[in-house]
């Protein structure tokens, strides 16, 4: 049975963008200002329902940026609940079981995510052929603090984000020494997304 027969299978799926040209491009908007500064909150409040476990940001972005060209990867959390029916429907985006192989990530449960190394980082002559990870966390302020800097960033940036795994903030600095090749993150929570990008120097 095909991905998007399961979707069906599974029932209907909750409804997406009630405005699909504008609240994409709304969406899209958000995440390259998230991405070009980065420790700065975004804001990306969209009328829709997520599909559970994914908070309304990340939905947002998978509406934005997932499609049938665009291998994308879930955890163990994402990939049993509602979501993979949602995506097959609005985004026919195929799945895969391979990390490497994603050009997408979807996490919902980082706690249990693999290493930042086990997704694509890129080629040499093709570093835009690495994975951009969109993380579910449980907020993106009241954690412990971490200060960021790099392109993007006039000085120094502080974030906070409660939920992710304790190696995180040390694979995301041997994510940069990758540099120009690495993975991209993307935090959301709630109906807000924080971007890290592979340029970013993080120190706890």
């Amino acid at each position: 049975m095909t991905s998007f027969a399961q979707g069906l299978a599974q029932g209907a799926p909750q409804p997406g963008f009630g405005d699909a040209v504008f609240d994409s491009q709304a969406s899209f908007r958000a995440l390259l200002d998230a991405l070009a500064r980065p420790g700065e909150i975004r804001a990306m409040t969209l009328p829709l329902t997520a599909p559970a476990p994914l908070s309304p940001a990340a939905t947002a972005l998978a509406l934005t940026l997932f499609d049938h060209d665009t291998p994308v990867w879930l955890d163990a959390g994402a990939v049993v609940g509602e979501v993979p029916g949602f995506l097959a429907f609005h985004c026919g985006c195929p799945v895969v079981d391979e990390t490497e192989r994603a050009a997408f990530a979807l996490i919902s449960a980082p706690a249990a995510m693999p290493p930042l190394h086990g997704f694509a980082v890129g080629e040499d002559r093709y570093p835009e052929t690495s994975t951009t990870l969109v993380i579910d966390v449980q907020a993106l302020a009241g954690g412990t603090p971490v200060r960021l800097s790099g392109p993007g960033i006039a000085d120094v940036a502080v974030v906070a984000p409660v939920g992710l795994p304790g190696a995180f903030w040390e694979q995301m600095r041997a994510n940069r020494g990758l540099f120009p090749l690495g993975v991209d993150v993307v935090l959301a929570a709630g109906g807000q997304v924080l971007g890290l990008p592979r340029t970013v120097r993080s120190e706890v």
